[in-house]
C-alpha cells in the first residue's frame, strides 16, 4: 500500500493510506544503513510504500520504501554535529513565524531559514506574529525586517492570531497545498494554528519570563487535514538553523539579491568577500542590499554556527 506520513515520533510513524485509514508503521532496518546520515530517514509528509500486519486487529504496517522527495527542510541536528535532521518534505508553502520580542526572532535564523528554503525551491512567507502586543519601538522594527525582506521578494504578513488579524489572508494562502509552520519556541505557532482550525486544539504555553523563550509545546513534527482544503504541518519550536550541504561557492545564488548581481561581478566564481569589482560589496556600500543580509551569508560560508545574542537586536 502506499500512504503520507503524518507523524514522526523517531521509531513509530504514522501513515495515511490512500483510502483514508490510518496505521502505524515501522522501518525495516535498512533505512538505517543505507548511508543516509539524518537522525530520521523517514520525515513528515513522506510519501511510502507499507505492508500492513494483522495484529489484534490494530493498523500496524512497515514501511519498505520511501518514493522520491520533491522537497525538503533540512537543518543540522541539534545534539549531533555531524548529522541532519529532516524537518519536514513534500512541502508546498512555508510559513515562518516571527517575533519582535517574548523571543525576540533574529535575522541570523530568518536568513538561514530562507537560504535553506531557496535551495530547495520552498515558497516562504514571513508572518510577523504577535503585532497586537508591540509598543512603538517593536512597531518600527517589523516595519524596518519588511521592507528588508519585502525588497527581495518575500511576501511579509502582519498577524494576531488573539485579535484575528489577517488570519483569514493565511487561510486563503493555504488552499489546497500542504504548508509548514516553523518557528522558535513562544512564537505562537500553536496558538495561530488553532485560530485557523479551533478543532484542533493544540496545546500551547506561556513565554518564560527569565528567559523570554517559549517552552516547547510540539515534540514531534506532525500533519494535520483542515477542513478547508488544505493541510498543515505543525512542527517543534527551534532554537537555531544550520545550514548543510552547501558548498562556499553556491550560497551567494540562494540569496536572491545576491544572485540578482552575479552576472556583474568582475569574476565567474566571486563569492564577495575579498574580489575587486564585486556587484555585490558594491551593492552593499551604496546600501542596495542589506548588512544583515550580508552578514548573515558570511556568517553561513565561514561555517559559523548561529550567534544567540540576549541584548538589542543587531542593526544595519
Amino acid at each position: 500500500m502506499t500512504g503520507i506520513v503524518y507523524k514522526s515520533t523517531g521509531s513509530w510513524y504514522l501513515v495515511k493510506s490512500k483510502d483514508g485509514e490510518f496505521f502505524e508503521c515501522r522501518i525495516k532496518g535498512k533505512f538505517r544503513i543505507k548511508g543516509i546520515k539524518s537522525t530520521n530517514p523517514v520525515a513528515v509528509g513522506d510519501v511510502v510504500s507499507f505492508t500492513a500486519e494483522d495484529t489484534n486487529n490494530k493498523s500496524i504496517g512497515v514501511i519498505n520504501e520511501i518514493h522520491s522527495r520533491s522537497n525538503y527542510i533540512i537543518r543540522k541536528s541539534v545534539n549531533l554535529s555531524k548529522q541532519t535532521h529532516i524537518i519536514a518534505s513534500n512541502v508546498d508553502l512555508v510559513f515562518l513565524l516571527i517575533t519582535i520580542d517574548n523571543p525576540p526572532t533574529f535575522t541570523s535564523f530568518i536568513d538561514r531559514f530562507l537560504v535553506t528554503a531557496e535551495a530547495y525551491s520552498i515558497k516562504t512567507v514571513l508572518i510577523f506574529n504577535k503585532i497586537d502586543a508591540y509598543e512603538l519601538e517593536q512597531r518600527a522594527e517589523v516595519i524596518y525586517l519588511k521592507d528588508i525582506y519585502e525588497k527581495i521578494g518575500y511576501q511579509c504578513v502582519e498577524v494576531s492570531a488573539t485579535e484575528n488579524k489577517n488570519v483569514t489572508a493565511i487561510k486563503e494562502l493555504m488552499l489546497g497545498k500542504t504548508s509548514m509552520f516553523i518557528g522558535h519556541s513562544g512564537v505562537g505557532k500553536s496558538t495561530l494554528v488553532n485560530t485557523i482550525e479551533p478543532t484542533l486544539d493544540l496545546k500551547t504555553k506561556e513565554i518564560s519570563d527569565q528567559h523570554k523563550q517559549g517552552q516547547h509545546t510540539t515534540t514531534f513534527a506532525e500533519m494535520f487535514d483542515l477542513s478547508f482544503n488544505a493541510r498543515i504541518i505543525d512542527t517543534p519550536g527551534i532554537k537555531g538553523f544550520g545550514v548543510v550541504d552547501m558548498k562556499k561557492e553556491e550560497v551567494g545564488d540562494y540569496f536572491p539579491e545576491f544572485f540578482a548581481l552575479k552576472n556583474n561581478c568582475k569574476f565567474n566564481n566571486c563569492i564577495h568577500v575579498n574580489e575587486p569589482k564585486c556587484a555585490v560589496k558594491e551593492a552593499l556600500e551604496e546600501e542596495r542590499i542589506s548588512w544583515s543580509r550580508y552578514r548573515s551569508y558570511l556568517q553561513i560560508i565561514e561555517g559559523e554556527e548561529e550567534h544567540f545574542r540576549t541584548g538589542t537586536r543587531e542593526k544595519e
